[in-house]
């Protein structure tokens, strides 16, 4: 089998960069699609129908100016779940032995699903004729999506320029007949022109600079690895009170093999197995495990357990415990819980001028581990202030990976025109490198993945900073590059201000 990826291959000249161009096979598909358009440089071609037709387009359309081409048109669904005037975004195109690559196809089904469009990314399959009912079944068990006569053929016209697929679904085998199912179609492509129109804006060769480290961190490795152990030897179901780690991918990918993920004990069955997030717990949530009789395994960072120990310890000496933090945080309720006669929250320096204290003389602070360095030091420059004397832990509680992660970023966003940040956004640590990139003055984002990456964010983006929180997987940061590369060339280089070498044990009950 040949596989082939559609990428761009040399640099697209600057005097044909702005044009797309639309091959579309039928004369009521490519009108539907020149009525959606909205730039004059855009242009759309009829292409003829069939393979035939088809490759004698692709071949006049090479010498074409254009810098970036889109194929749109109708398709029949194979996937049960498609529905008349669903889109199908290519991400690779095959005729079973030829096969093309489409990076960036899950960023564009996300921008069309932005635009209010039902949009999916997959497989798409191209064949010699108007597919049978009898065919249906043979064709969705090679993974395709949907089927068309003639996409395979027109993407040679791309000839190394950012290319892309849109096919609109007309024909699902069942419901509305054609002629709706066709109606439906021709409207999702005049919708979904415009959106072509800003992923062609979007097209460009960029540089990619990855700071080090990123991704997870020695903790984050840790709680999941516990999870995978327990699952492998107790067997699902595994519970887990709250998400083991704050990221989508890696709950789902958990979920997916028989972690259940609850907020509260009372969601766990008498006797169970159920293993308490890196985030760490209050003592009345151990309490109130034992009483259930759960067999608990505790996930909880070391980095988090030597706060929590740090917060009992100024208690039992009689000190106010200043936890500088997010509210509502669940270290930060674990923390809380440990003393909570003797622990207050502050935020802000604000705070700080409004915290009451029994003895001025007895305060000490501690830190939620994945602050903004920055951030906390006002605050405790705050407390300083305040409390000359006041006590600090023994070390510093932001944890490194936090620590090593911003300073990362802030090396990265000193020479891009923008900052992608991996991460979802219940994680603390992922949100302060955004803030950090901000800080610096370069626009930072934070996306779960590449379905999440704006177009409009791209246009005229040169270098592009890619980073990742503690919790989120090294491997959505390799999608994210090769998403970008759907959209031209891309050369990645890397910006290592330390190295981390930190490994931390299992507990017993997995080892």
């Amino acid at each position: 089998m040949t596989e082939m990826t559609a990428r761009s291959a040399t640099a697209v000249p600057d005097a044909t960069s702005d044009r797309l161009l639309v091959l579309a096979p039928l004369l009521l598909e490519a009108n539907a699609v020149r009525r959606g358009l909205t730039q004059p440089t855009s242009q759309v071609q009829r292409a003829g129908m069939g393979q035939a037709r088809a490759g004698k387009t692709a071949l006049a359309s090479k010498e074409s100016s254009f810098g970036a081409m889109v194929v749109m048109g109708t398709a029949a669904a194979l996937d049960e779940d498609l529905s008349p005037g669903d889109l199908v975004v290519a991400t690779e195109v095959t005729d079973g032995t030829t096969t093309v690559k489409l990076p960036g196809a899950t960023m564009l089904a996300g921008e069309l699903r932005r635009a209010g469009l039902r949009a999916r990314a997959g497989k798409l399959i191209t064949v010699s004729h108007l597919i049978r009912a009898s065919e249906r079944n043979r064709l969705a068990a090679t993974g395709a999506l949907a089927a068309d006569m003639e996409t395979l053929a027109l993407l040679g016209a791309a000839d190394g320029r950012p290319s892309a697929v849109i096919r609109a679904v007309s024909d699902t085998g069942i419901g509305p007949g054609m002629v709706t199912g066709g109606l439906a179609a021709l409207k999702s492509l005049r919708a979904a022109a415009a959106v072509a129109e800003k992923w062609a804006a979007a097209c460009a060769e960029r540089e990619v600079l990855l700071a080090g480290p990123r991704s997870f961190c020695a903790g984050v490795e840790r709680a999941i690895g516990i999870v995978e152990r327990a699952l492998e030897r107790r067997g699902a179901p595994i519970y887990v009170r709250k998400q083991i780690v704050h990221n989508k991918r890696v709950v789902g990918d958990l979920e997916q093999r028989g972690a259940i993920f609850v907020d509260e004990l009372d969601e766990v069955p008498d006797g169970a197995t159920v293993v308490f997030s890196a985030h760490g717990v209050a003592p009345a949530v151990r309490t109130a495990a034992a009483d259930r009789g759960l067999a608990v395994i505790d996930a909880t960072c070391p980095l988090v357990s030597k706060v929590h120990a740090e917060a009992r310890r100024f208690a039992r000496e009689g000190y106010t415990v200043a936890l500088i933090g997010h509210a509502g945080h669940e270290e930060v309720e674990g923390t809380l819980g440990e003393a909570p006669e003797a622990t207050v929250l502050v935020q802000t320096a604000q705070d700080v001028a409004r915290l009451s204290v029994a003895d001025d003389s007895k305060v000490a602070y501690l830190m939620q581990t994945t602050l903004a360095v920055d951030e906390a030091a006002d605050v405790a420059t705050a407390l300083r202030e305040r409390f000359p004397g006041m006590r600090a832990p023994g070390s510093d509680d932001i944890c490194y990976a936090t620590t090593n992660r911003q300073a990362a970023v802030r090396a990265v966003a000193a020479e891009a025109d923008l900052v992608l940040v991996a991460g979802s956004r219940n994680s603390s640590n992922s949100v302060r490198l955004v803030e950090r990139s901000v800080r610096a003055g370069t626009p930072a984002y934070l996306i779960d993945g590449a379905d999440d990456i704006e177009l409009a964010w791209l246009a005229g983006v040169q270098r592009v900073g890619l980073t990742a929180g503690a919790s989120a997987p090294p491997a959505v940061v390799s999608e994210i590059i090769e998403a970008l590369s759907g959209l031209g060339t891309v050369a990645v280089s890397e910006r290592v201000t330390t190295t981390e070498s930190v490994q931390f044990g299992l507990p017993s009950e997995v080892r």
